[in-house]
């Protein structure tokens, strides 16, 4: 009954070690409750048997326990888990270079307050200063901010 007891907790602290480096990294719940159980068999194994025994049992799940690290980070499987891109842009990512205070334009869409407008030959995206613009208006910019280009 001892011996059963021993590989118990020997063994669910191994497969919860385990299942924390193959199938829910960093959650650290796991692999931290992995650890106790598999501590809780080696103070079991030092209350149960005699010390030269005991030790052997410490060092055989010590072993077992750091080939499951190193199987868990040498199989890749963090690969799967790791971002392999990356978002490009920001809050002012040039939209509106070239535009400057006072420039003509024409409206391509209704402004409610927001929509389309062609000036300079590019189509941007506008905000109106006053409200409801109709499409095919004359406007003149009159405030660039970041990406928001007021006009009136």
């Amino acid at each position: 009954m001892t011996i059963l007891v021993l590989s118990s907790l020997l063994i669910i602290g191994l497969i919860l070690l385990l299942a924390e480096v193959l199938f829910v990294p960093g959650t650290t719940i796991v692999g931290i409750l992995g650890m106790i159980v598999s501590l809780a068999g080696i103070a079991y194994a030092f209350i149960s048997f005699e010390p030269g025994v005991a030790w052997w049992i410490t060092g055989i799940a010590a072993i077992l326990n750091l080939a499951a690290i190193i199987y868990g980070f040498s199989s890749g499987v963090w690969y799967r888990f790791s971002l392999k891109s990356e978002i490009k842009g920001g809050t002012f990512d040039g939209r509106t270079e070239g535009l400057q205070v006072g420039m003509p334009g024409r409206t391509i869409s209704d402004l409610k307050p927001v929509g389309k407008a062609m000036i300079d030959d590019k189509i941007y995206e506008v905000r109106s200063s006053g409200g409801f613009i109709s499409v095919g208006t004359e406007i003149t910019v009159i405030k660039i901010e970041n990406n928001t280009i007021i006009v009136n």
